[in-house]
C-alpha cells in the first residue's frame, strides 16, 4: 500500500513538469521556423540569461516575474514589445538586443549570443 501511495506522488508531482516539455513535434516546427533553434536548450537558456526573473514563462522553473509581461502565447501575438511585427528574426532580435528596438525599454541587455535567441525564440514559439 506504501509503495503504490508513493507512486502516485510521484506521477503527480512529474505530470505537470511532462506537461510543459515541448513534443517532438513542435521541437522540429520551431527548429525550422527559427533557423535551427533548439526549443530544450532555450528552455534552460532562459534560466542561464535569467529571464526567469522578470517574466512569467511556463515549463521553467521560477519563472513567475512580474516586472515583464507573461511569455505566454507568445507565438499567437502580433507584435513584440508593441511595435515589432511577430517574426522569428524579429523575436530574436529582440532576444538579443532590446535598446537597438527600444532606447528606453527596461529590458537589460543581456549578451545573448546569436545561437541562444535561436533557442529561446524557439522554447518561447512552444508555449501555448
Amino acid at each position: 500500500m506504501r509503495t503504490i501511495f508513493l507512486v502516485l506522488a510521484a506521477v503527480l508531482v512529474l505530470m505537470p513538469i511532462a506537461c510543459d516539455r515541448p513534443s517532438r513535434t513542435q521541437v522540429k516546427r520551431v527548429a525550422m521556423l527559427t533557423g535551427g533553434g533548439d526549443a530544450r536548450l532555450g528552455r534552460t537558456d532562459i534560466r542561464k540569461y535569467g529571464c526567469n526573473t522578470c517574466h512569467e514563462i511556463s515549463g521553467v522553473p521560477g519563472a513567475r516575474g512580474l516586472i515583464g509581461p507573461s511569455l505566454d502565447g507568445i507565438g499567437q501575438r502580433y507584435y513584440i514589445a508593441g511595435e515589432l511585427p511577430n517574426t522569428p528574426d524579429n523575436l530574436m532580435l529582440w532576444i538579443e538586443h532590446p535598446r537597438q528596438v527600444e532606447s528606453h525599454t527596461a529590458m537589460p541587455e543581456m549578451g545573448v549570443t546569436e545561437q541562444d535567441s535561436r533557442d529561446i525564440a524557439a522554447y518561447l514559439y512552444t508555449l501555448k
